[in-house]
């Protein structure tokens, strides 16, 4: 059963992923009521395209409201302190989404806070990404027990939680990245724990085409994310091996490619891929609405405000 946020792929068990992926399946092309007379605040300190209309979008589907809140004009832990945030928050609204540079302030957020906080994105964690990519390859693939997901590239908030994802539900997790920016340790340990229990295969290699090799899903994501713009040029040059081309997509000749979006064409990966028939990821897209759907519903069902933590 799932608790009152979701901060971390690690607050789900295999149950409440497949629970959510089912319910988020039954609601493409439907609308509800499970939000009537609720607000969903937004408060997001990154820019956003898919996070936040994918978010604003299923509030009104559900018969609730959202409300936009740009960090500059909140000021989270600058203009009053985290607490205060929470606390306030809580009585005005009904949950809240965090898109934001730190898990330790959605974290501190959701300690204090009385209502639902969902991670709409941080450095360490993008669970909301990971529940759309793993409905769209059940969608694509007919099934997720025995699967294999490579992902290229930086082992970064996304493929961390497909990491942790994919171990629950029994897909078998191939990460492909230099030394340097290969997954942490505690992550590999929660996943291996997960992966005992779901049947998972893990593998961590610095050969892109051995993780990809016979793969049933090819995933990459940007080299330099938010806020690493300083990093872009060694970046581009640690890299320079791991983009997602032709080439290597021919490794895995029945994979569907997937990206989180937006890519960088001609770095993590080349246009004719990303755009080419082997790639799912505006279906991908999509499914952010379907999954923000079923996370609101299942979280925000119930919830009161005006209660203090």
């Amino acid at each position: 059963m799932m608790g009152k946020d979701l901060l971390s792929v690690a607050d789900l068990t295999a149950d409440d992923i497949r629970s959510l992926l089912d319910h988020a399946q039954g609601m493409i092309g439907n609308r509800g009521s499970q939000l009537e007379g609720k607000t969903v605040a937004l408060l997001f300190e990154k820019p956003s395209l898919r996070t936040r209309v994918s978010f604003e979008v299923a509030a009104r589907h559900l018969g609730g409201d959202s409300l936009f809140l740009p960090s500059a004009e909140v000021g989270v832990g600058t203009r009053e302190p985290v607490s205060h945030v929470a606390w306030v928050l809580s009585r005005y609204v009904d949950g809240l989404v965090v898109r934001t540079f730190a898990q330790s302030t959605v974290e501190e957020l959701a300690q204090h806070a009385s209502i639902p906080v969902i991670n709409g994105l941080s450095d360490h964690e993008h669970p909301c990404q990971a529940l759309a990519d793993i409905l769209t390859i059940r969608q694509k693939k007919g099934k997720l027990a025995g699967l294999t997901l490579a992902f290229v590239g930086d082992a970064n908030n996304v493929a961390r939680s497909l990491l942790l994802a994919s171990a629950r539900v029994g897909i078998n997790f191939h990460l492909a990245a230099p030394q340097a920016y290969a997954m942490d340790g505690n992550i590999v340990s929660q996943a291996r724990s997960a992966a005992a229990t779901g049947g998972s295969r893990l593998l961590f290699t610095q050969d892109a085409r051995e993780a990809v090799a016979g793969a049933d899903v090819v995933y990459t994501d940007v080299w330099t994310s938010m806020g690493q713009e300083a990093e872009s040029v060694q970046r581009r040059k640690d890299f320079s091996a791991y983009q997602v081309d032709a080439g290597l997509l021919s490794a895995a000749p029945r994979a569907i490619f997937m990206h989180p979006l937006p890519a960088h064409l001609g770095e993590e990966v080349a246009p004719d891929v990303l755009e080419g028939p082997q790639s799912v990821v505006f279906d991908q897209a999509e499914n952010r609405l379907h999954i923000q759907k079923a996370v609101l519903a299942r979280l925000l069902s119930g919830t009161r405000t005006g209660e203090r933590a």
